[in-house]
């Protein structure tokens, strides 16, 4: 059977696969639409199960709210270039409305959902794999409820944080949330610190406070200020609010009534371990190769 290009054509604006890739199913499938766009689908897996070993450490976080809750999604690829790609934006949006509207944090069963166009989110993502040539993933979702204000802050598309409050407003929330995207507190206030990190510092604290061979009531008082700076450091409340170091992020609350009863924050790949290449390195290593070779063969 003939292929025309109309079919081609069609077939294209029908899975958004490329031309080339398009009239080969149509010419695998004798010409049928509907078996063409299966067979599309199945190479479309194929690719991803392929790419699926590959990192991505790139990509965005995405960030959807409805009135008393809100969602943090994180969608990875494996290059910025991708990550900017209109197709991989709508992607990320839509993985994030689905969220929103399920509730769902497990990306594994997540990955059953529906989209909004009845695709599930696994089927569009491999459609996408195929599409861009990448490994795509939807790397992890949190959600975030509150019976008070919620704030979110997305910055660069690569850091979102968000944050309930009890009494305030959204306009202070969203501070707080640019807060916690800038400067990254592990925990709202000291009570929230376990007790085995606060354990760890304080015997780190002491050992080092014993070398300055001070007396030990010497050394308890300077362990004791050295870990309250330490916990200033790491929360929330006790750290200088990034707008007005003047004041703490503890005092701007105070000042408005208000207190954070959650934050979730996300930045793109972090934990993931990246494979770091310097070109200029490699190109020197394979000079001294050839050099060796040309050494051995003289």
């Amino acid at each position: 059977m003939s292929i025309s290009a109309s079919m081609v054509k069609e077939l294209r604006e029908r899975t958004g696969a490329g031309m080339m890739e398009c009239k080969k199913a149509l010419v695998e499938t004798g010409g049928d639409m509907d078996a063409a766009a299966e067979f599309l689908r199945k190479s479309g897996q194929a690719k991803a199960d392929k790419k699926s070993s590959r990192v991505a450490a790139d990509g965005r976080v995405v960030i959807k709210a409805n009135g008393s809750k809100a969602v943090v999604v994180e969608v990875n690829s494996e290059t910025d270039f991708v990550a900017k790609d209109e197709n991989f934006l709508a992607f990320a949006e839509a993985v994030a409305d689905a969220a929103l509207a399920s509730g769902q944090t497990d990306v594994e069963a997540f990955s059953n959902d529906s989209l909004s166009d009845g695709r599930t989110v696994e089927t569009a993502r491999t459609e996408l794999v195929a599409k861009v040539g990448e490994n795509i993933s939807v790397r992890r979702i949190a959600q975030v409820e509150a019976s008070g204000p919620i704030g979110h802050y997305t910055h660069g598309a690569k850091i979102g944080a968000v944050v309930a409050l009890e009494g305030g407003d959204e306009a202070l929330a969203r501070d707080i949330a640019m807060h916690v995207a800038a400067i990254n507190p592990a925990h709202i206030d000291e009570s929230a610190v376990p007790a085995e990190t606060l354990e760890k510092e304080r015997r780190i604290l002491t050992e080092q406070a014993q070398d300055s061979g001070k007396p030990a009531e010497i050394i308890d008082k300077m362990v004791a200020g050295r870990v309250a700076k330490f916990l200033k450091e790491i929360t929330l409340v006790g750290q200088p609010f990034v707008k007005d170091p003047d004041v703490t992020v503890g005092k701007l609350l105070d000042g408005a009534g208000a207190k954070v009863t959650a934050f979730t924050r996300f930045e793109v790949g972090e934990g993931i371990e990246k494979k770091e290449e310097n070109f200029a390195d490699e190109v020197m290593k394979q000079i001294d190769e050839a050099k060796k070779k040309e050494e051995a063969s003289a």
